[in-house]
């Protein structure tokens, strides 16, 4: 159980409540081990005895044992729910913290609904042993012990008697609990799966709407929902296979106590309030017995789920600072790739096959490309959000694999192809990159995406909260906010990844104004879906199946690329005509 025992250590950040829960615990067994004899004094001193003083001394001392009972096992369940729930918060925050830092692959290869799982069901399952559990655990071992030791010291016959059926009940939950373990593992994963479909339905319940999927989806959720039905009742099966067997072999060894014990006081051998005290220490002996079958299916499930929470804790980054990483200082804008190849992890072929160039600080560089020849690849290369199989990324001269991360993403402003929005107002959204910037700073970088002016019409203005994901706002103006989130930053490198493709030409000519003034003095890359952004660029960048087949600008690649001509016509047919007729215009 190393992952158990790993998860009790963050205990220790909370050891007053844990030490004050662990005396307690203490106080409350010892209330139990002394009620006992209290009812042989009872018993024997005061009933036998018709010795109405005796009766009123004990059954006050009961009623006083009961109140210390009452109050330290408040304090026992009060301090490590305490605890418990301080070990889940620092999980949570220690799991939502290594996700933050886990580079893009681990994020490729991982599903949402499993991750969400981790935070929240196996997290909750850690917590429920760490503050119920382990006190459970803690307290059967000293019952069983001080039980087992009183009872040897009143009568080693009858305690014999017990003895001899522990070995017998332990096979038993051995076997339990040997059995429960990789259940209680299949239960986990089976709800992670359950989870995975919910977050992707919930996420794309308008694709699911627009192809009338609606009953797939049920099927779907459904045939994974009995999966984890099933393994349920697997569990279930093992705990009414187990515990009747078990309680059928105390049952046996009470009525071999009674009946041996019932001699011993016929032959006034034991007293009866010994005998009575003897039955109630057998009951306490068996309790925990009993109780081990319920921390033990507690045990296997956090120890599974615990396993689960610290797969994501040790993942290893695959980007990360290099040890002696530099910050990298304030950027001039020059970009070069030597020799670059580029694979995914556990990718069978590099999507970039040494691939160089050069861009000149200020230059504006467009990169085409048919669809999978490696244009996303090569910008993600730059912020290093993945890094190089082979070969350089150079900003400035300095590899970005020898500098501090942070030092050079906030260098580099960013519009993805897929446009996220964060729920808040739009205001913070657009400082996202930069929180402490004032509302002339917020203004004047909405001013620049062309965005200022749909603000300032909606009802809240730069107040007007936005739903999750972007919800409430049109494509294009999303990505007009994504964009001005991008230039508050003030970014000396530029990447805008098809940060175009959901406005309408008039949106996007104005976007496009403000951006060729704001791209004076960055270098900036562009995958666009418009003619205007390629024809006006400094450099191209032209791919086919992950090489660079060809660069230079638009007029030296329409008489020395075939390739690109074919693009041109393939993918910009409409707008090559509409811009030449423009430039004929513009001519006369």
């Amino acid at each position: 159980m190393k992952s158990v025992s790993r998860a009790l250590r963050y205990l220790f950040n909370y050891w007053p409540v844990t030490i004050g829960g662990g005396i307690a615990l203490l106080l409350v067994n010892l209330a139990n081990l002394v009620t006992p004899q209290l009812l042989r004094l009872l018993i024997d001193e005061g009933i036998a005895e018709l010795n109405m003083t005796r009766v009123w001394q004990v059954a006050g001392a009961l009623v006083g044992v009961a109140l210390v009972r009452g109050l330290f096992n408040f304090l026992q369940g009060y301090w490590s729910e305490v605890a418990s729930q301080g070990v889940a918060y620092d999980l949570r925050n220690t799991i939502f913290e290594k996700l933050q830092k886990l580079s893009f692959s681990y994020h490729d290869r991982s599903q949402t609904g499993k991750l969400m799982t981790r935070m929240t069901s196996d997290v909750e399952l850690v917590r429920h042993f760490v503050g119920r559990g382990a006190l459970l655990l803690a307290s059967a071992i000293l019952m069983l012990l001080g039980t087992l030791a009183i009872m040897f010291w009143m009568n080693w016959k009858l305690a014999l008697i017990v003895f001899l059926l522990m070995p017998v009940i332990l096979v038993f939950f051995s076997v339990f609990i040997r059995r429960i373990m990789p259940v209680s593992l299949r239960v986990q994963k089976k709800l992670g799966a359950l989870n995975t479909i919910l977050q992707e339905n919930l996420a794309g319940m308008r694709v699911v709407k627009a192809f009338a999927r609606e009953d797939y989806e049920t099927e779907r959720y459904q045939a994974q929902n009995v999966e984890l039905l099933d393994e349920n009742i697997n569990m279930i099966k093992l705990f009414s296979t187990v515990f009747p067997l078990i309680f059928f072999i105390a049952n046996l060894g009470m009525v071999a106590v009674v009946w041996f014990g019932g001699l011993e006081v016929i032959g006034l051998r034991l007293t009866l309030g010994e005998l009575v005290a003897f039955t109630g220490y057998l009951g306490f002996m068996l309790m925990p017995i009993f109780q081990m079958g319920m921390i033990g299916a507690m045990l296997s499930r956090a120890e599974a789920s615990a396993q689960r929470i610290f797969e994501v804790v040790d993942a290893r980054s695959e980007v990360e600072d290099r040890p002696g990483a530099i910050p990298l200082p304030a950027l001039e804008g020059r970009v070069t790739f030597e020799e670059v190849s580029f694979r995914y992890v556990g990718g069978q072929e590099d999507v970039i096959q040494e691939v160089s160039f050069m861009v000149e600080p200020g230059q504006t560089v467009a990169i085409l490309g048919q669809t999978g020849a490696g244009k996303s690849s090569i910008i993600n290369l730059i912020p290093r959000f993945y890094d190089v199989t082979d070969g350089k990324v150079l900003i400035d001269g300095h590899d970005v694999r020898a500098v501090q991360l942070d030092s050079l993403r906030k260098q580099v402003g960013i519009v993805l192809q897929e446009t996220t929005l964060f729920s808040g107002t739009i205001r913070e959204n657009i400082a996202y990159g930069r929180p402490d910037a004032d509302d002339e700073q917020v203004i004047h970088a909405a001013q620049a995406a062309q965005a200022h002016e749909f603000i300032t019409e909606l009802p809240d203005g730069y107040d007007t909260l936005v739903g999750e994901r972007g919800v409430g706002l049109s494509g294009g103006q999303k990505q007009r906010v994504a964009i001005a989130r991008a230039l508050l930053v003030d970014p000396r490198i530029l990447i805008l990844d098809d940060s175009t493709s959901s406005v309408d030409a008039e949106t996007e000519y104005k976007i496009q104004q403000a951006l060729e003034g704001l791209m004076q003095g960055r270098t900036s890359f562009v995958i666009a879906q418009r003619i205007s952004t390629v024809r006006n660029a400094d450099k191209i960048l032209l791919l086919g199946e992950g090489r660079l087949v060809a660069q230079g600008t638009h007029q030296e690649l329409m008489e020395s690329s075939e390739l690109y001509v074919e693009i041109l016509e393939t993918q910009f047919d409409g707008q090559v005509v509409i811009a030449d007729k423009a430039e004929e215009v513009m001519a006369l």
